[in-house]
């Protein structure tokens, strides 16, 4: 979810003190003192939301909610009111504001409607970002790679299952991709212009599951790893489905769940009625001819990520790939084309053997040690880049024994 918070506020003290507050909940603020400043980060693309006083000079709160809802009236914008603004409050509410506090606010409010407005604005940037795929065709060949006969009949299987709008059950090994394969057969559903919402199962209350359930009305509902759904939730969730749930099920799961169910761990109702439309992912080892295709498209995407020219792939490297045993699946074949950009085809094949954490630790490593290249050592700089709070870009550079001041040019 989109954490980044533009706070516009012409007094510097009570910017930096809600940015401070902001920081420390792991959100991203990016404070300005004027309209005139924030108005360059406020367009249609905007992944996060607006907090904002009333009284500023210039340009006041009303002027920057009229601005914002002109980009895009979806856009949250929050308004900070002084004593004796509470009917500008009202009519700024009227006027589409998302909501209005009195200043000064008890933090655990603010971070309550920021929350509140967070969620609500990566669901609709989520669902913009459907309906285009949907808009431009086949999400099963946009979005599922591979030309082996094996990634050909996953696909097929896919938008069969699609058409039918029964739950389905997505399986695989680890790292295959099996939330994707679930946001495919959504978008190549008859609910695709509905929301699609993603839910890890471990640890997923009665509450949160139906908050989850209301979120995706109409949509698709998938529930990452559905053999961790603690029992009561499982029989909930049973009961739902038994009387006709209002969103579509997709669960997956990288587990045995015959043997889990066997164990008494998954609700047999449950896993029985989730388990009549069954797609399984192929692995790696199973189609090592779809490796060079996998690997052009992640190394395409991470060059773009990082703003860099992707580099040529010789046949003999792609041979290479293909012999080598990819336990992480998709996830680990990512991160080896993420160090291919960033200059470290030799590390490619080292990682293989190591666990999923330490190949992201080396990924996110590169990712800073770019950052501050490209921004000659300026660790604000590249922090901003990465879209990280300073604390957090900082912390990471001590974790990594990095030092900004090596990179200066």
């Amino acid at each position: 979810m989109t954490r980044s918070v533009l706070v516009v506020d012409d007094d510097a003290a009570v910017r930096d003190a809600v940015s401070q507050t902001l920081e420390l909940a792991d959100l991203d603020p990016m404070p300005v003192g004027s309209f005139v400043a924030a108005k360059d980060h406020i367009n249609r693309g905007f992944d996060g939301v607006i907090l904002s006083d009333i009284r500023m000079p210039g340009r006041d709160g009303f002027h920057l909610l009229d601005y914002a809802h002109a980009q895009d009236p979806d856009l949250p914008v929050i308004l900070l009111t002084g004593e004796g603004d509470i009917p500008m409050a009202v009519q700024a509410m009227g006027q589409g504001a998302f909501d209005f506090l009195e200043k000064p606010c008890a933090p655990s409010d603010l971070l309550a409607v920021l929350e509140r407005a967070l969620k609500t604005r990566a669901l609709v940037l989520e669902n913009r970002r459907l309906t285009e795929l949907v808009e431009t065709g086949d999400p099963a060949a946009r979005m599922l790679f591979g030309s082996s006969d094996l990634a050909e009949a996953m696909r097929t299987r896919v938008r069969r299952f699609a058409q039918l709008d029964a739950d389905v059950l997505v399986t695989g090994a680890t790292g295959t991709g099996i939330s994707k394969v679930a946001e495919v057969i959504h978008l190549s559903s008859t609910r695709s212009k509905a929301p699609f919402v993603k839910q890890a199962a471990a640890d997923l209350t009665v509450p949160h599951l139906e908050a989850a359930l209301q979120d995706a009305q109409g949509g698709s509902l998938f529930l990452d790893e559905i053999a961790l759904l603690p029992a009561n939730t499982q029989l909930f969730l049973a009961e739902v489905l038994e009387g006709g749930a209002t969103a579509r099920l997709l669960a997956g799961s990288t587990r045995d769940l015959d043997d889990v169910v066997a164990q008494g761990r998954l609700n047999a109702d449950l896993y029985y009625r989730v388990n009549t439309m069954t797609v399984r992912i192929p692995s790696l080892a199973e189609r090592p001819e779809d490796i060079p295709v996998l690997f052009r498209h992640y190394v395409a995407q991470a060059s773009e990520q990082a703003g860099l020219q992707a580099p040529d792939i010789n046949p003999d490297f792609e041979a290479t790939l293909m012999a080598q045993n990819w336990p992480g699946n998709a996830r680990s074949l990512m991160s080896a084309a993420m160090r291919f950009v960033l200059g470290m085809p030799e590390d490619v094949t080292e990682a293989t053997d190591l666990g999923l954490s330490e190949q992201m630790a080396r990924v996110e490593r590169s990712l800073l040690i770019a950052a501050l290249g490209r921004h000659n050592g300026m660790a604000a700089r590249a922090a901003e880049g990465l879209k990280l709070p300073r604390k957090t870009f900082y912390d990471k550079l001590k974790r990594y024994g990095i030092r900004a001041e090596d990179y200066r040019r």
